[in-house]
Order: C-alpha cells, then structure tokens, then sequence
C-alpha cells in the first residue's frame, strides 16, 4: 500500500502557483464603464474570457513571491511604482459592483531571470505614475514598468516596443480609455510610441498559467 501510495504521489499533476516574475494581466470587457453600476458586467467578462471574445487587457503588474508573502510591484495612478501585499492590489482593483475583473496570469516561458526583473522593478518604486505615456521620463505606466525591468542576459528588453494602439478590433476606442484618458485629462496616447498591456499580453515569449485565481491566495 505504502509503494502505491507513494507511485500516485509521483504522478499527481502539478498544482499550479504563482511564481515571482509573473505578470498579472486585469481585463474587462470591450463595453465596461467606469460609470458601470449593473451587475451583470462581469457576467459579460466571463463570457467573453471562455467563448473567445476578446477582454480589454487595462493593466498589467508584477509579482514577487518571498517570505510566504505575495507582493505586487506595478504602476498605478493611485500609487505610482509601488510594492505592495496582494490584497492591496485586489482591493484597488475591486468594482463598483464588489466583483473582480477577470484576473491573467502569464509567466515569461523562460523566466530564470525571474528574481533579477523583480529587484529592478522594485529600484523604481516611489517614481510617479506616467499620465502622459512619454518614453524615456522618470515616470512609468504600467507595461512601461515590465518592459523597463524585463532584460534578458544581455540587457536586452524582452518585449517590444511599438506604437500604442487602445481601439478595440472594430477600430473604437472602448468606453473605459475614453473615460479613464478624460479624467486624467490626457490625450489617448494612440499610435505613440511604447506598449500597453493588450499587446504585451500577446507576445510569444509568454504563456498563459492556468488554474490559480489570485482572489481566494
């Protein structure tokens, strides 16, 4: 019995956890308000994140796993680059209707230089949070933030930089940049140079890691 018990412990799937350098990807729908007070709207995120249509990927942080703590590092207008305890981020990150938006995780495909992107994402904390989206300041947005910190081993960043594109794929601006870029009173910074975390969740050296929900760590 003991022989057996230990050949099924041998071939239990592996149960999947966050690691530190995972990127946590926040989507809504394409038609989410800010001013949104119906409560079936996540309904309408759930139905998109399984039936294939696409979510407005807003935000993207990073994640730092020590001291059995979950720690998020990212930029925010609330908090600039900041380094925080996870349920921080979910708080921040509630809506108005007390639900969560639908919550991605990605993981570099090859990310032995996990520990290395956290520790320099964390030497920008306390920098300001970038409104104006302009590469090269002293200020970041969020996938400004990962793709400043993400070198591989020859300093190189490891994803793209491209011009900036928030339309949706009927070419419209989807009503939260619309809301969110008048109430910084901001320009959307279209077709500016840099990145945003609709494109960088689709770039190759990343995969999808399924299985965890973030909300119930």
């Amino acid at each position: 019995m003991a022989a057996a018990a230990a050949v099924s412990c041998l071939n239990a799937p592996e149960v999947p956890e966050l690691r530190t350098g995972d990127l946590v990807f926040v989507g809504l729908p394409m038609d989410y308000s800010l001013d949104n007070k119906d409560d079936t709207t996540m309904d309408n995120a759930i139905v998109a994140a399984t039936g294939g249509e696409e979510l407005n990927m807003i935000h993207v942080a990073i994640v730092e796993v020590a001291n059995d703590t979950t720690w998020i590092i990212d930029a925010t207008i609330k908090h600039g680059v900041d380094r925080h305890p996870l349920s921080v981020f979910l708080s921040d990150f509630t809506l108005k209707t007390g639900d969560y938006p639908e919550f991605i995780i990605k993981r570099v495909k090859d990310n032995s230089l996990a520990q290395q992107w956290v520790e320099t994402a964390k030497s920008f904390c306390g920098a300001p949070y970038d409104v104006y989206f302009n590469a090269g300041d002293d200020a970041y947005y969020c996938s400004e933030l990962v793709e400043t910190s993400y070198l591989d081993a020859s300093g190189k960043r490891i994803f793209h930089n491209a011009p900036m594109n928030f339309k949706d794929e009927n070419g419209e601006f989807p009503l939260y940049w619309q809301q969110l870029f008048a109430m910084i009173e901001s320009e959307i910074p279209q077709d500016k140079p840099g990145t945003n975390p609709q494109a960088m969740s689709k770039e190759d050296c990343l995969e999808t890691v399924e299985g965890i929900d973030i909300t119930v760590l």
